[in-house]
């Protein structure tokens, strides 16, 4: 089967690769139908992720058909059109029964990070029963790779761990895939601001259009000074950072009100610096978080009843065979405008 391969920092290839075989009882086979690339991909691709080694099939997002289940599968069977989890939970251990399925002892984030992934013809997932989701008739299927993980990523790390509430006063530093899909979630809970800050004005007049209330074009250094002004010298109840460098988080450091949370989204690749100086007596949280997935089934309802679309973040489109296309495509958004790119495999 062709399949893209991590072959080293800056070192990638469409290569032929064996098709994936049942390794363990509670395996499912799924045919590919639809993939994209992630943030973290990219991130993979530098180097900032030393778990994925040289050799490895990237890709942790897709939608497909299961071709193949393991004797221990029981929900699942060949033929199902299926959403592919970017987490794999056994539903058994104990962070999985505690709802953090992202560090489950057997599973978490493998897919195109310790085991082979989705930006393939084929892909074997662990742990099918609690790992695959159905796909309901008549379904959007581009819309739902989205299910896969930038929109519980944006939703669960952003959203949940940074407590939005009515009325409350919001930041999201980055205004890339993943802060847009905070965006479009963070609505559910009726902010009174929503304030998008970036680089790109492209990408911020987009986050005008999926619902912000302002937004801020960083480029003059004065993000911080601007939100200020915005929340009457007292900063937001919620800074979200989505971008992944030192500076994105700074930056909601210096934003985030007394009382307020910092929720941190962004692959961090080095060192970001803490200014417990300033922040020692505010009142303030932090969180950090990889998604678990949980609020997909949740996230699955909203969007086939139409109260969120998340293919409002598909841009581009493109077939396997020209998945390096894509990877250039994306990793230079500011030139070509991507947010979410769909591969078909």
């Amino acid at each position: 089967m062709k399949a893209f391969v991590y072959q080293g920092p800056g070192k990638s290839a469409l290569m032929d690769r064996p098709k994936p075989e049942i390794a363990a009882p509670t395996d499912a086979i799924v045919k590919i139908v639809k993939t994209t690339i992630c943030g973290t991909d990219l991130h993979i691709l530098k180097g900032d992720v030393p778990t994925c080694k040289p050799g490895r099939i990237l890709g942790h997002e897709g939608v497909g058909i299961v071709e193949q289940v393991g004797a221990a599968v029981t929900a699942f069977k060949p033929g199902d059109r299926v959403i592919v989890s970017c987490v794999s939970s056994c539903g058994k251990c104990d962070y999985c029964r505690k709802g953090m399925y992202s560090h489950c002892t057997t599973g978490g984030w493998i897919l195109g990070n310790t085991i082979d992934g989705t930006q393939a013809e084929y892909v074997r997932t662990p742990h099918a029963d609690t790992s695959l989701y159905h796909i309901p008739a008549n379904s959007d299927e581009e819309a739902l790779v989205m299910l896969s993980d930038i929109l519980p990523t944006g939703f669960e790390c952003g959203v949940l761990n940074g407590k939005v509430q009515p009325g409350a006063t919001v930041a999201i530093v980055g205004s890339g895939p993943i802060g847009l899909a905070a965006l479009l979630t963070a609505q559910f809970y009726s902010p009174a601001q929503i304030i998008m800050v970036d680089f790109d004005e492209n990408r911020l007049e987009t986050a005008s259009r999926f619902g912000a209330t302002q937004i801020i074009n960083a480029a003059d250094g004065k993000a911080v000074e601007k939100i200020m002004q915005m929340t009457g010298g007292r900063g937001v109840d919620t800074a979200i950072e989505a971008v992944g460098v030192p500076a994105s988080f700074v930056t909601c450091e210096d934003i985030v009100a007394p009382g307020g949370v910092i929720a941190n989204i962004g692959v961090h690749g080095v060192k970001v610096d803490l200014h417990l100086e300033k922040l020692w007596d505010r009142n303030i949280a932090i969180t950090t978080r990889l998604v678990d997935t949980a609020t997909t089934p949740m996230l699955l309802k909203t969007v086939q009843s139409r109260k969120v679309d998340p293919a409002r973040l598909i841009t581009h489109r493109f077939k396997l065979d020209k998945i390096t296309d894509a990877y250039e495509t994306f990793s230079h958004a500011d030139k070509t405008n991507a947010l979410k790119v769909i591969i078909e495999a």
